[in-house]
This record gives C-alpha cells, sequence and structure tokens, in this order.
C-alpha cells in the first residue's frame, strides 16, 4: 500500500494520531499538497460520506473521520501557503437567529471543509443582518448555509433567505438549507436553492452548485 492509500485509510477509519505522520511521509515522497489533499483526504471523505448515505456508518464514526481529516488539512497548511487552488471557495454557515442548536451545522461544517472548501461558521442564533454581512464583506463566498433545528425558527430561516435576495446576494451566493424540519418543499417555497437532508448529501451538493 502506498503512502497516499495508507493516509486515506487512516482518514477513512478516523485514526487522527496517523496522519499529520502520514501526511508528512507523502510530502517527504515529493508529493503535491493538493494531491495530498485531494487523493489522500477529500476522496476518502467522499467515502465515508457514501457510508454514512447507505446507513453503514453513523454520526460518530463521521465525526472522528472528519475530525481525523482536520489533522491532516493541519499538517498540510504550511506546505499550502499562498495556494488558492487549495479550496474551491468560501462557504458561510450558521444557525439562524433564535436557534441555538449546533451538532448538526458543526457536521455540516466538517464535511464542507473536507469537500475543499473554506467554511467561515457563524455560529449560532445569527441574524439575518450578519449572514448578509459576511457574503458582501468578502467576494469568494460562493455558498451560505442555513441550518434550523426547531420549526418556530422556520420562519427565521425564510426571513434571512429573504434578507439575502433582497441585499441583492444572489448574484453571487446559492443558499443551501437543512435541518430536522426542512423539507425540499418548504427549500423550494422561501427560494433557497438547495436542501439537504444529511451532512454528506450537503458536501456533495456544495460542490456541484458550483
Amino acid at each position: 500500500m502506498s503512502k497516499i492509500e495508507e493516509l486515506a485509510a487512516a482518514v477513512t477509519k478516523g485514526k487522527a494520531k496517523l496522519v499529520p505522520n502520514l501526511v508528512k511521509d507523502c510530502l517527504a515522497e515529493g508529493m503535491e499538497p493538493v494531491e495530498i489533499l485531494n487523493k489522500g483526504m477529500i476522496d476518502a471523505m467522499g467515502v465515508v460520506g457514501e457510508k454514512f448515505k447507505n446507513n453503514e456508518i453513523f454520526v460518530p464514526e463521521m465525526l472522528v473521520a472528519a475530525r481525523a481529516m482536520k489533522k491532516g488539512v493541519e499538517t498540510l497548511k504550511p506546505s499550502m501557503a499562498g495556494d488558492s487552488s487549495a479550496t474551491i471557495g468560501k462557504y458561510v454557515i450558521g444557525t439562524v437567529a433564535g436557534d441555538l442548536h449546533d451538532i448538526g451545522k458543526n457536521l455540516v461544517a466538517m464535511m464542507i471543509e473536507s469537500a475543499g472548501f473554506e467554511v467561515i461558521d457563524l455560529g449560532v442564533d445569527v441574524p439575518k443582518e450578519k449572514f448578509v454581512e459576511a457574503v458582501k464583506n468578502d467576494p469568494e463566498v460562493k455558498i451560505v448555509g442555513l441550518s434550523a433545528l426547531l420549526t418556530t425558527t422556520m420562519p427565521a430561516m425564510k426571513d434571512t433567505v429573504e434578507a439575502l435576495i433582497e441585499a441583492g446576494c444572489k448574484s453571487q451566493v446559492k443558499i443551501m438549507v437543512g435541518g430536522a424540519p426542512i423539507t425540499q418543499e418548504f427549500a423550494d417555497e422561501i427560494g433557497a436553492d438547495c436542501y439537504t437532508a444529511d451532512a454528506a448529501s450537503a458536501a456533495q451538493a456544495a460542490k456541484a452548485l458550483i
């Protein structure tokens, strides 16, 4: 097994302690940082995402794999400094106003990062103005992800989408929505570009949107 295959296997199995040294081994062999990121980590997380969608693994396994990848990215970052091709764009994410849930949002953020985006996490209970400001302040933001876990905060999600549209952000970004009470019908109704039911699908959908 090559070092890159060993790295991919370590990420898939969530072996965070092994990942940094395997990244260093790949670099020592003269591999390009972007190739290490794509083949050794992003592809591995794609496999993890598929397994999750097929109910072969569950949230805990997905989290440990995402954490393992994060360790790898941290090790790789110094070698990728100044290489803008290393990220495919910026992704703003947050839980809408009035909602304090963050487990789903954090999982989506990790998977989005695993797909090659730079994630800007605004946190929980985020007012619509803050989402608009995040887009307006950074021309590299390509997608905004809105999360809501309570039926009572679904109107806040609608308000946020409307605020982004009214502010003219739709020429710059796509809007993704998700969370337990959210449906495709609701996403269509409020004018969102994309709805996904889980974190693995969100990562795939985000790549397809840009």
